[in-house]
């Protein structure tokens, strides 16, 4: 059989006597040059995510005055004081560049994400560690993992396989309610279940294109064959996911499925809309979690841009990062500090959500892991040495909380190392170059 190539091709095969086809990803080939234990005796699961804000912090009013526990909380992270206990913040860690340039507002985000520097804007290196934690604790759910963002932008997403395959993001709140409690959402403490006739045609579709998918693989160029696989990769995570709604689920009992949103929030990125945009997503996918339809997710608030606005104010806090001169009494941008201070209340509230689930002998968020953290330290200067990061949750008592970590110079690679290991994976070490570590922060895990 000739193969060709064509925008229009597709994988074909037989299921059940029946003809089924499967479309393809955009080859390069195609481009021009420029292209603890439950009722069911099952151990509740423990969660992992990252909450991401713009723009980083203020250091004058943002960094605690004394290490270890009982840490203060100056007027910038003021709205988190409630939750110290179960906070850990981190300070003085640095990104090493090993000569590579400072894309403002990319390089600190990716490396903390990656463990790599890029050398370009849109150069991704490697992949995000979220993608490698869900790969060995989000399976065996509906949503491998999600990612949402408050910004109402497609672009909003620092989760990623690689440059070319970036976790799009849910931006609408009652698509994002579709998604997870729509019509395919299977009650896990219904004592009915049902199998969905279609979930269970949909499911072995793979299996009937492989021949031919292996037939085209030997036509393709390298990196199409690796897309190609790429593409199954993906296709395979969609069959794992409807395996998983063929089975009944297992009881989850801080599970509670929960009114749809109205409708969505006004389009725009005022501080208040985002605001009220990030508190429907939350409420939606702090209930995901607890209905076990994820295990990981990645939620942004505001994107390393951050243009987010304010009525009755002439510049939007991007700008204000640049434009605004310091106050002559009190020494910062008061301006830029107010924006911080509005990511600061909505990573309370994010926190509080998960704080406030009761699941087993305690909540959600103690069996969670949730990472947090910005794209730059001072976004004045765009400094990226000593961006500030928080976890929250102990991990299902594998984290210690209530303390704040002087880096001392280290790497912040040590810190999405030390979250891998407190989830179980077996990680030597994480990140290249001078960001290359197997030193984890220690006086946290347990």
């Amino acid at each position: 059989m000739k193969f060709e190539v064509s925008r229009r091709r597709v994988l074909r095969g037989m299921l059940s006597g029946a003809a089924i086809t499967v479309g393809l990803p955009l080859f390069d080939c195609l481009l021009n040059e420029n292209g603890e234990a439950m009722a069911s005796g099952l151990p509740i699961p423990i969660r992992f995510g990252i909450w991401t804000w713009g723009l980083g912090m203020t250091s004058q009013v943002y960094v605690p005055h004394n290490f270890g526990a009982n840490y203060d909380f100056p007027e910038e992270i003021a709205s988190l004081k409630d939750l110290a206990p179960f906070l850990n913040f981190y300070s003085n860690y640095r990104i090493p560049r090993d000569d590579k340039p400072n894309l403002c507002h990319f390089t600190g985000w990716v490396a903390i994400r990656s463990g790599e520097v890029p050398t370009a804007v849109a150069a991704l290196p490697g992949s995000s560690f979220d993608v490698k934690v869900a790969a060995e604790i989000g399976n065996g759910t509906r949503f491998r993992s999600i990612v949402a963002t408050a910004t109402g932008s497609p672009q909003s997403s620092q989760s990623y396989y690689n440059a070319k395959a970036i976790n799009p993001p849910q931006i609408s709140e009652t698509e994002f309610y579709k998604a997870v409690f729509g019509s395919e959402f299977q009650d896990p403490n219904s004592s009915v279940f049902t199998p969905d006739p279609v979930t269970m045609a949909r499911k072995s579709v793979l299996s009937g294109v492989v021949e031919d998918s292996q037939n085209l693989s030997k036509v393709l160029g390298s990196a199409d064959r690796a897309r190609l696989d790429q593409h199954f990769t993906a296709i395979r995570e969609v069959e794992q996911r409807l395996a998983v709604q063929l089975e009944k689920p297992p009881p989850a009992e801080a599970c509670q499925k929960p009114e749809p949103p109205k409708a969505d929030e006004e389009p725009g990125i005022d501080v208040e809309v985002i605001g009220r945009r990030h508190k429907t997503m939350t409420d939606i996918l702090v209930l995901a979690l607890a209905c076990n339809q994820t295990r990981v997710f990645s939620m942004q608030y505001s994107d390393s841009f951050a243009f987010t606005s304010r009525k009755g104010f002439p510049r939007n806090h991007h700008v204000a990062t640049h434009e605004e001169g310091n106050d002559p009494v009190l020494g910062y941008q008061t301006d830029a500090s107010w924006f911080i201070r509005r990511a600061m209340e909505n990573w309370a509230y994010f926190v509080g959500a998960m704080a406030n689930v009761r699941e087993g002998g305690g909540t959600l968020l103690d069996r969670s892991l949730v990472f947090a953290h910005s794209d730059q330290a001072l976004a004045r200067t765009h400094a990226i040495d000593g961006i500030p990061m928080w976890t929250a949750g102990r991990a299902g008592g594998r984290l210690k909380t209530g303390l704040h970590i002087d880096g001392k110079g280290a790497p912040a690679s040590q810190l999405p190392l030390t979250c891998m290991r407190a989830l179980g994976l077996q990680t030597g070490f994480f990140g290249s170059g001078s960001l290359e570590t197997d030193k984890v922060v220690s006086d946290v895990l347990v």
